[in-house]
Order: structure tokens, then C-alpha cells, then sequence
């Protein structure tokens, strides 16, 4: 696992990024809220309004400007970066410029609020900005083996829930979808998890809602359950779907299951090192179109997860970049019929040299109860 005490993951992920930085011709990174923070430092920064700001020259050392009263928070790291506090009644932003320097291009993380761009730029007037992403973007994608068995630990987690919810131990008929939300996040904390991210449960009509959120409806003999959750554990997310059903399956849902089912198995097998995000996409997405369901799956098949439970890359017709080893992402294609039912089924996968290796393992049929 990834110690936060452990500096020299840190200092190596510092130096990538730098040599990313020179090679793109970015003179200073910007970093406030969001993952990549912590992905270099550590530490997950409040969403405030008092700012925190990673500032990381390329040929100088980083500097993270923070709140006075939130230093205590933070694991310092000298060889990583020094510590700027800030009081009160100190202009923040005026301290970020002064470290900024003489920089011409700034690299500016995705999640730094508006107020704090717009205020930067009276500052540093002559300066170009770009998108911090484009430097640590890729760095991200590609996980090191103690993010990848991270995953495979977050994974593990989930799947016990899956299993107890295919044992019947979570019970269904007559709760609402709350409820039995309420059930599984319970469950995802006790076998690990920090937080749950999500816990989507969707009965029967309901379930043609990809995304839908779990209400007062009461499930019942004859439904179709769909249950798509997830959390962090340890700094890395799980995210996995499962269906079952509950009573007899009626024939149109058991033919469509099995057309998921391949579906689902294409897409894990096509996604090998060298191959393009969008052909996962498309070796899940044609399964589903033979069988006459195309226009029922209605969403990419998959994204990638991390730090984030949703990150690059995306597996997406039209996203052209190249599977590398260490990529991780959800297979989980999808069809849903509006007004009568839903189905999908989702793993999370990473690329090997040795070919995908799944996260999940628990019963991909779709289980009766």
C-alpha cells in the first residue's frame, strides 16, 4: 500500500512530473483542489475558500502555500516540499505570484476554483496558461504495482459485498432501494472501505435509469435489481455492478442477460496493452448491437478509476489514445429498456503485459434470489 510517510513515492512522482513539465515546455504547476495533490504530496486539501496551492517550478523546489490553520493536516515532507502557512489576514494569491516568479507558461490544475484563476492572472498578466492535466494526466493513468494491488484490495472489498448479496444476506423484497443502499454502503465500510462513493440500487422499471437514485421504491417479487457500488479504500477506489433477480426470470430479461454477459467478457478481453480505449468500446458495444439491443446501451462502456472512481482514460468510441500497462478502468456495458427494465454488468480491469487482469471475480450471472 502507498504510505504517505513513504517520501520516496513522492519524490519520484515529483520528478516525472518535472521531466514532463520540460519536455512540454511548462515552467511552473499549479495544483489546488482535486487528486492530483495528494497523487504528489499526500495531502487532500479541503475544498475552502481559503486557498491551498501546490506551486512546482521545473527547476526549483515546491512549495505548498496552505492555511495556516490547516497545516497542522499535513504530513510534511522537506525533500518533497517546504510548507508556506498563511495567515488570516495574508493575500494568498500575492504569495502563490511571488513563488510563481517570472514563469511565462503556468500549468493550472482542472479543479482550481475561478476566483483564484481570475485573480492570478491580474498578477501574472503576461503569462500563458494551460491545463495542469496534460502533465499529470498520463502519469496518473499509468498505476505503479502498490496502485494496482491498491486496487485489487478495493476490489476484493467490494466483491465479499457482492457475494453476501448473492447469498441473500442483504435482504430485498419489501425494503426500498434506500434501504438496501443504506445496507450495501454499510457493508463496503465494514470490509474496508473509508468511504462509499456511491450506491446505486434501481428495481425493476427503475433500473432503465443508468444512474438513477435509489428512493422509496419497494422492491418486490418479479424485479429485476440492479446494484452498482463503490468506494474508497485507502486512497483507491472500487466501483462494480451486479444484477440479480428475484423470483423466476422471465425470458426476454434471461436472453438479454446473456447478451450482456458476452458483451461484458468482450470488452475484458479486448483490452490489452496497445490496443485503443475506443476498441473496448467497440468489441462490448457490437455484441450488444448483433443481438438487436444497440440502441439500448446508451453510455460509453467504461472509464478509468484510481485515486478518482471516474479518470482517464475513458473507454469511448472516438478516444484513439493507446491501452499502456498499468492502465486501469470498468468494463460495464449496459441495456436498458425504458419503462420495463435495466441491466448492466461492470468490472474494473487493468492492463498487463500479460494481458487484462480483472479487480472483480464474484458471480457475473445474473443471480436468483
Amino acid at each position: 500500500m502507498i504510505s504517505v510517510h513513504d517520501s520516496s513515492v513522492f519524490e519520484n512522482r515529483l520528478a516525472r512530473v518535472r521531466a514532463a513539465m520540460s519536455q512540454q515546455g511548462v515552467d511552473v504547476l499549479l495544483l489546488s483542489v482535486g487528486h492530483d495533490l495528494p497523487y504528489l504530496t499526500g495531502y487532500y486539501a479541503m475544498p475552502l475558500e481559503r486557498l491551498t496551492m501546490l506551486v512546482v517550478p521545473v527547476d526549483a523546489a515546491a512549495s505548498m502555500v496552505i492555511p495556516r490553520l490547516e497545516a497542522p493536516r499535513v504530513t510534511e515532507m522537506p525533500s518533497v516540499f517546504s510548507l508556506v502557512p498563511w495567515n488570516e489576514t495574508d493575500d494568498p494569491v500575492a504569495i502563490v505570484a511571488k513563488l510563481v516568479g517570472a514563469a511565462t507558461t503556468i500549468a493550472v490544475g482542472d479543479q482550481m476554483w475561478a476566483r483564484f484563476l481570475v485573480e492570478l492572472l491580474d498578477h501574472c498578466p503576461h503569462a500563458h496558461y494551460r491545463r495542469a492535466v496534460d502533465v499529470v494526466g498520463p502519469l496518473r493513468m499509468a498505476k505503479d504495482a502498490a496502485e494496482i494491488e491498491a486496487l485489487r484490495a478495493a476490489g476484493a472489498a467490494a466483491d465479499r459485498v457482492a457475494v453476501q448479496l448473492h447469498a441473500g444476506e442483504i435482504a430485498l423484497i419489501g425494503r426500498t432501494e434506500a434501504q438496501v443502499s443504506a445496507d450495501i454502503s454499510a457493508r463496503l465500510i465494514e470490509q474496508g472501505h473509508d468511504i462509499v462513493n456511491f450506491a446505486i440500487v434501481a428495481a425493476g422499471e427503475n433500473a432503465a435509469s443508468p444512474h438513477h437514485h435509489a428512493g422509496p421504491r419497494v422492491l418486490k417479487q418479479g424485479d429485476i435489481v440492479l446494484c452498482d457500488f463503490g468506494g474508497t479504500m485507502n486512497g483507491y477506489c472500487s466501483d462494480m455492478t451486479r444484477c440479480v433477480h428475484l423470483g423466476d426470470v422471465p425470458s426476454d430479461i434471461a436472453d438479454a442477460y446473456a447478451v450482456l454477459h458476452q458483451s461484458q467478457a468482450a470488452g475484458v478481453a479486448a483490452g490489452v496493452v496497445g490496443a485503443r480505449c475506443e476498441s473496448i468500446d467497440a468489441a462490448s458495444r457490437q455484441v450488444i448491437n448483433d443481438a438487436g439491443y444497440g440502441e439500448f446501451f446508451i453510455h460509453r462502456t467504461g472509464h478509468g478509476i484510481g485515486m478518482e472512481a471516474h479518470e482517464d482514460p475513458y473507454m469511448v468510441s472516438g478516444n484513439a489514445r493507446l491501452l499502456e500497462a498499468g492502465h486501469a478502468f470498468s468494463v460495464e456495458p449496459g441495456i436498458y429498456l425504458p419503462g420495463k427494465w435495466g441491466m448492466r454488468l461492470e468490472d474494473i480491469v487493468v492492463a498487463t503485459p500479460g494481458g487484462p487482469e480483472s479487480m472483480n471475480f464474484a458471480n457475473h450471472s445474473l443471480v436468483v434470489l
